[in-house]
């Protein structure tokens, strides 16, 4: 069975598509948001970094060849926004993920 035939990757595959396009729709008014919205904001970005970190670590544990060529995409389009080259991926999900804890906790004590 290919990596995304599995259940349980199409699921997660679909989740993250849907939380991104929750995050998308959102981030455009953000300034126009109260404060709880702007929580709600931030947490959805929290689960979709989680999400994806998860869904990125499964590619790098398969060996199915359509599981690492998505990967490699993956990569690819991150060099493409910027990122370096040799930049290991996990440590980006946690630089997300401590900024969007910090971006949390500047919204929440204003």
């Amino acid at each position: 069975m290919s990596f995304f035939d599995s259940a349980v990757v199409r699921a997660e595959m679909a989740e993250i598509g849907e939380l991104q396009e929750q995050v998308y729709k959102s981030a455009f008014n953000l300034s126009d948001m109260d404060k709880e919205q702007k929580l709600i904001h931030i947490r959805l970005m929290q689960k979709l970094v989680e999400k994806q970190k998860i869904a990125y670590t499964r590619l790098s544990l398969s060996d199915d060849d359509q599981a690492k060529k998505f990967k490699a995409e993956l990569i690819e389009s991150a060099k493409l926004l910027g990122l370096p080259t040799d930049v290991d991926m996990n440590v980006v999900f946690t630089d997300m993920k401590e900024m969007l804890i910090k971006m949390e906790k500047k919204i929440d004590n204003s």
